[in-house]
């Protein structure tokens, strides 16, 4: 399960890094996309948390991961429409919700201490692949300030996000 985790997690990095690699520097237009598909990603994998964690900490944590992605998306959101911006679907959001998709269905099928656990691993791994994406490839190539602003906000929630999956973690050991 977790080398499958592993593999779902550096995809953002991989495919951002290849993109960058080739010298294609993503357009904002992608960058809203990827990091709106990554928030709702988490939305989605705490919405089943909330509904299939047995440990108090673990829905609490998923409870914070809605309410903070859930607005931060509401944010990107009224930007991109201020800005008259149409986020653009791109390899790399595509590959995240394929590999979100899988991974659902993988966390589905556990149950109790073992869900817990699985979920809270995911959820380290995640804030870690999208805060260095965010930190190395998609805050340094956004052109427009506000979105760089707002991806720069994000990011310092993130790895909030990351330090008390980390905590959780910790406890369920």
């Amino acid at each position: 399960m977790f080398i499958r985790l592993s593999a779902a997690i550096a995809a953002l990095g991989l495919l951002t890094g290849a993109a960058l690699a080739q010298g294609a520097k993503p357009t904002d237009p992608q960058i809203a996309h990827i990091a709106y598909t990554a928030g709702v990603l988490d939305i989605n994998a705490a919405k089943q948390a909330i509904s299939k964690a047995s440990n108090k900490d673990v829905k609490a944590f998923a409870q914070d991961m809605v309410r903070d992605h859930e607005a931060v998306n509401k944010q990107a959101l009224d930007l991109v429409k201020k800005l008259k911006v149409t986020p653009e679907d791109n390899d790399t959001s595509k590959a995240l919700s394929k590999q979100a998709a899988d991974k659902l269905a993988e966390l589905d099928k556990l149950k109790g201490a073992e869900y817990d656990k699985a979920y809270v691993a995911n959820e380290v791994a995640y804030h870690k692949a999208v805060n260095g994406a965010l930190e190395t490839q998609l805050i340094p190539s956004a052109s427009n300030a506000e979105l760089k602003s707002l991806l720069q906000t994000g990011l310092k929630i993130f790895q909030g996000h990351q330090q008390h999956a980390e905590q959780v973690a910790a406890k369920l050991k």
